[in-house]
């Protein structure tokens, strides 16, 4: 799979992906500095991958705004920095959702959320 992590995802997520066989990029080391949201949404959109965030406000964009997008994971967790416990959640998403990967999702200790929405597919 290919995924773009936002600023906010630390790098060992992408590092443990990568071990895993994806396909990873991160806005903190592939792009430029200091991109606004809608823009990292756009990339993600454009070059096909699957945001990953820890920021609420792509919510924002993807349910009220309905900009597309190409799948986004968003984490909700009280200790975002936890990798192991994000990393676990991610894994357990990943398998149970694989179909339906290019939709809207929020990922807490207590489960997941996934949102129908305005993906790169929808007119």
């Amino acid at each position: 799979m290919k995924f773009l992590l936002d600023a906010n995802v630390e790098l060992r997520l992408a590092h443990l992906l990568t071990a895993e066989g994806h396909d990873v990029k991160t806005i903190a080391l592939d792009y430029p500095a200091n991109l606004k949201d809608y823009e990292v949404l756009s990339l993600a959109l454009q070059k096909q991958r699957i945001l990953i965030t820890n920021d609420s406000d792509f919510g924002e964009l993807i349910i009220r705004q309905q900009r597309r997008h190409h799948g986004v994971i968003l984490f909700r967790l009280k200790n975002t920095h936890d990798i192991s416990l994000k990393f676990r959640l991610l894994k357990e998403m990943l398998r149970k959702h694989k179909a339906n990967l290019r939709e809207y999702f929020v990922v807490t200790p207590k489960g997941v959320r996934m949102r129908k929405t305005r993906t790169s597919e929808a007119a």
